[in-house]
């Protein structure tokens, strides 16, 4: 090991050592004499520096044969920000990951997506994280079955199959693997903070979630924006503000889902921290113990294979794994921007449930958007209140109205021509979609900033500074709500 990296080793170690909470999400530490991997924050006694590992995630602490700390969870903390930000293939990957695309195409899938051969991909994941694909995915089920397990009173073979593993049998070995713990046994242990789901429950009965951010988190800005974007049939916000719910419907993998995301009081408060611009390793500070919180959601699927799927693309839309120190670090220092970050720290540049379902609204309006859910949106089977369907399919709307620009956006999103997924090369989108008739720089760089997540575009003709970057979607958002003041 190099000066340098020991020298970043040493940084991780002192943010272990004062269990700062800015970091969980970024990397996990494991003991070497304990067997048990944390996250940073983990309140246990602080290990001696000799016994400690650091890993980029938590598939390659559990593949250097690491068990989950059940004190702290390591699983349950908010994803590593980088991979939102990087536009490489690694990022684009364990977005793919994230989104459940190993589970429902393999390794092959996951490849052809990127462009890459399957041996290309294990390589650079492998470098870059310390985990394939495989292990990657294997990580990501566990965490979803500890949902399953923790949150409903499901058959555990039923939960072993809507996580996603092959037989029940390799369920049973990566539970014990990865918690030390029976299915059984992991379940009883789970807190009961309310009444549990029936053992007689259906997917339909709903799962809840709590959705962990790290750092301030300025909820009612974000659902400000949702309430006045709402879609009629598909989207709907009620309460009062402040403790508003979000609503919409879903349209899966396997099946449909109408998912609910409360606002919670006081997620709004905090203040901008001093760090480092990338989500990288950054110097702890005295005030670094801030552990952030989450957003209450409850889950109503069709089919419990969509779960993990359903959790990212919730993710995706309240920003969810953005890491806010280093953005207001580096806004903060702006004069026009400072005092807009210190009003609103942690506030978030929202994505997109759906990106294409985004792609068509930013093209076309809300007015628009509406008829063509009338018209051409899928009726759920079981309607709830005023949720009663699905945004169109782009191939559906290419075939109802295939001309003018709704019809060129849609028929390059059915051909692959355009693609948004969460694995799509922003540079590639953008040039589609500036090759689309009707579609400006003004609606591509919406459509980059929500459905791409892009944290680093400015919209055409503002001024945006080079000293924004790579927050540049960030400083929009603070402007926009200042504007709206």
């Amino acid at each position: 090991m190099d000066d340098e990296d020991t020298r970043y080793e040493d940084t991780r170690y002192e943010a272990v050592r004062s269990r700062d909470a800015r970091f969980d999400g970024e990397f996990f530490f494991a003991v070497r004499t304990t067997g048990i991997y944390c996250r940073p924050s983990c309140p246990a006694v602080t290990p001696k520096r000799r016994n400690v590992r650091f890993y980029a995630t938590a598939a390659a602490a559990q593949g250097s044969g690491f068990r989950a700390c059940r004190r702290c969870r390591p699983d349950a903390v908010p994803g590593s920000a980088a991979w939102n930000v990087r536009a490489d293939v690694v990022g684009r990957a364990m977005r793919l990951i994230g989104d459940g695309v190993v589970d429902r195409e393999g390794v092959g899938g996951l490849a052809t997506r990127l462009g890459y051969s399957a041996r290309q991909v294990q390589r650079q994941l492998t470098a870059e994280v310390g985990a394939g694909p495989v292990a990657l995915a294997r990580a990501q089920r566990a965490h979803t079955a500890r949902i399953l397990l923790q949150t409903t009173e499901l058959p555990i073979t039923q939960i072993a199959f809507a996580a996603g593993f092959a037989s029940v049998r390799q369920f049973n070995d990566t539970i014990r693997t990865v918690y030390a713990s029976t299915p059984s046994e992991l379940r009883a242990a789970a807190p009961r903070t309310g009444p549990a789901v029936p053992s007689a429950a259906t997917p339909t009965a709903g799962v809840p979630l709590r959705l962990a951010h790290r750092g301030p988190y300025q909820s009612t800005a974000l659902f400000d924006l949702l309430a006045a974007e709402a879609v009629p049939g598909v989207e709907a916000v009620g309460g009062t503000r402040g403790r508003r719910t979000y609503r919409r419907t879903l349209r899966l993998p396997y099946g449909t889902g109408i998912v609910a995301v409360e606002e919670r009081p006081g997620t709004g408060a905090g203040r901008p921290r001093s760090g480092g611009t990338s989500g990288t390793a950054r110097a702890p500070g005295p005030t670094a113990a801030d552990p952030g919180g989450w957003l209450d959601a409850r889950l109503h699927l069709t089919d419990l294979r969509d779960l993990t799927t359903a959790v990212q693309r919730l993710r995706r839309l309240f920003d969810l794994d953005a890491d806010p120190y280093a953005v207001d670090a580096r806004l903060a220092a702006d004069a026009r921007l400072g005092p807009l970050v210190a009003a609103r720290p942690g506030l978030r540049s929202p994505g997109a449930a759906d990106p294409d379902e985004l792609a068509v609204r930013a093209l076309v309006g809300e007015a628009e958007a509406e008829r063509l859910v009338l018209r051409y949106g899928k009726v759920l089977d079981a309607p709830c209140d005023t949720l009663t369907h699905l945004f169109p399919e782009a191939a559906v709307l290419a075939e109802a109205e295939p001309d003018g620009p709704l019809g060129a956006l849609t028929t390059a999103l059915a051909d692959g021509t355009l693609r948004l997924d969460p694995g799509a090369d922003r540079e590639e989108a953008r040039a589609a979609l500036l090759a689309l008739p009707g579609v400006d720089e003004g609606t591509a760089a919406v459509i980059r900033t929500r459905a791409l997540g892009d944290p680093d575009v400015a919209p055409p003709g503002a001024e945006a500074p080079e000293t924004w970057r790579p927050w540049r979607s960030y400083a929009v958002q603070h402007l926009r709500v200042a504007e709206e003041l």
